[in-house]
């Protein structure tokens, strides 16, 4: 024990913040002053502490083995230190084990995939409760990364900026059919039939979010436009293809091995020329199959079972061999940084209410998610990229847009006008 107390003062000694480390005897380690205190209820987890692994320390806190005391904000700057290695790194092995490695990691997501199985998944995640959601999203409950088009916007404004830089960059009209794969609570959905005209049609696995959607269409009077169905993007008839479709915040739940017939797919449903956007998050490295140091772990035991990041190089290489044509690469890495630590700092302050609406351990889980997220955007463990992509018409315009094949423009100016 007193050569694990001296490996733990000594990483603390390391730290920009002061940290304490309280055992269940009371014996007290590290600084007086400290701004997080851990006390721990249980002896295992002072090993996770003094190793790094904050996945497993995180998990002692969901599980009641140890509380803290302090600021998550600050409690993720000392995590981040105590880390140590770049969690985004591979592991490492010879190209053989690799090879291998990329077999069984395929073998697993194929498996997990199944229909049946992401129903379940989504569900666990999204059907928590609407109300807790309701606690810290923004008043249109979008659950993604948003779009901070001026510095000073709150975290509402610039999710209502994510909106429409989404639909001016799908270059939406009056009268298209518009798919939203994923369209969670039905942000965009009715974002794009309000504002933009089109006839819109939604997807969800989320029995919650299909209720609430389908309540907000008959509110606004948009029967007749918008439709929002409970079915998996697999099952999507595709006689009647769309102009244009958006899948926002969905694709990090296809799974590595589905990627491949997730864009085909999106191929088949879209009609030559139109456009899609793929929001989503994507892996910081470009080897890594999960967050390291114990965080991939985590987030797949008590958040998104099943999710599953590709780096975008890899993404970009799928959706191209999937015959569609990736045209706008915007990377949003700091704007998901930021939107987290808004949706962390609402939980935080309603705390009290959150217990109310659900289970100790949910809450307990959603306040390290959220701000280890932000974190970990801030650190570039992860990314979130807007892909916006065509599928080619075939036909070779001849006149001053000879070539383009798609709507879209020879540049991006369409996208960032006033």
């Amino acid at each position: 024990m007193k050569v694990m107390d001296s490996l733990l003062e000594h990483k603390l000694d390391q730290l920009t913040l002061p940290l304490a480390v309280v055992l269940p005897d009371g014996h007290r380690i590290g600084a007086a002053d400290a701004v997080i205190t851990i006390r721990l209820k249980q002896m295992s987890s002072l090993a996770h502490i003094a190793a790094g692994e904050v996945g497993k320390v995180a998990q002692d806190y969901v599980e009641d083995r140890l509380d803290f005391d302090g600021s998550v904000r600050d409690l993720m700057v000392i995590a981040a230190q105590m880390i140590g290695n770049d969690p985004t790194q591979d592991s490492g092995g010879s190209a053989t084990l690799n090879w291998w490695r990329e077999i069984r990691l395929n073998a697993r997501s194929r498996a997990r995939h199944q229909v049946h199985a992401d129903a379940q998944q989504i569900q666990f995640h999204y059907d928590v409760s609407d109300a807790f959601y309701e606690l810290w999203l923004d008043p249109k409950r979008l659950y993604s990364c948003a779009y901070f088009a001026a510095p000073d916007m709150d975290l509402g404004q610039a999710q209502q900026a994510k909106l429409d830089h989404i639909c001016r960059k799908l270059l939406l009209h009056p009268g298209e059919r518009f798919l939203d794969i994923g369209a969670g609570w039905g942000g965009l959905l009715l974002w794009a039939a309000e504002h933009y005209g089109v006839r819109g049609h939604g997807i969800t696995l989320s029995r919650n979010q299909h209720a609430h959607v389908n309540q907000l269409i008959e509110e606004r009077g948009l029967g007749g436009r918008v439709t929002m169905e409970l079915m998996d993007y697999r099952e999507l008839p595709e006689d009647d293809p769309y102009d244009k479709i958006a899948s926002v915040g969905m694709f990090e739940h296809v799974g590595r091995a589905q990627m491949p017939d997730y864009f085909a797919k999106i191929h088949r449903l879209l009609k030559p020329g139109g456009l899609l956007m793929n929001h989503g998050i994507t892996a910081g490295g470009t080897r890594n199959h999960q967050l390291g140091a114990g965080m991939g772990e985590f987030i797949e035991r008590y958040i998104f079972p099943g999710g599953e990041l590709l780096h975008v190089s890899k993404v970009t290489e799928t959706m191209s061999e999937a015959q569609l044509e990736p045209l706008d690469l915007e990377n949003l890495r700091p704007h998901y940084a930021r939107t987290l630590w808004a949706w962390s700092d609402a939980l935080e302050a309603n705390l009290a209410k959150a217990r109310e609406l659900t289970r100790e351990s949910v809450v307990r889980a959603y306040r390290l998610y959220l701000a280890g997220s932000a974190m970990g955007f801030e650190q570039g463990w992860m990314a979130l990229f807007q892909m916006l992509a065509a599928r080619p018409s075939g036909h070779v315009d001849q006149g001053p847009m000879r070539g383009a094949q798609s709507q879209f423009p020879f540049n991006r100016a369409y996208m960032y006008r006033p």
